[in-house]
């Protein structure tokens, strides 16, 4: 499922026009990545929790040809399931 099949989803679910649906939607996904941007974590109860990991800096190696290269420390988004996701798709 992509993102505009999301919208339909949405759109049919919630009795609400696409444009409408797709506002809603950007309006989630803008708000999450505003927290994480300010490395706050975002719970949706019994679906899961948004948060942000720093991964250190680190060495690592070009497959291609052995040499060793630095790896820049950076922030990634993770994400963890709730516990009603986790049984719905059990």
């Amino acid at each position: 499922m992509n993102k505009g099949d999301l919208i339909n989803k949405i759109a049919d679910s919630a009795d609400v026009s696409k444009a409408q649906a797709e506002a809603a939607l950007n309006a989630v996904i803008d708000g999450i990545t505003d927290a994480l941007k300010s490395s706050d974590s975002v719970t949706l109860v019994g679906f899961g929790t948004f948060s942000v990991s720093h991964r250190p800096a680190r060495q690592g190696r070009n497959p291609q040809t052995g040499a060793t290269i630095n790896i820049d420390a950076k922030n990634v988004a993770k994400f963890k399931p709730g516990k009603k996701l986790n049984d719905a798709i059990n």
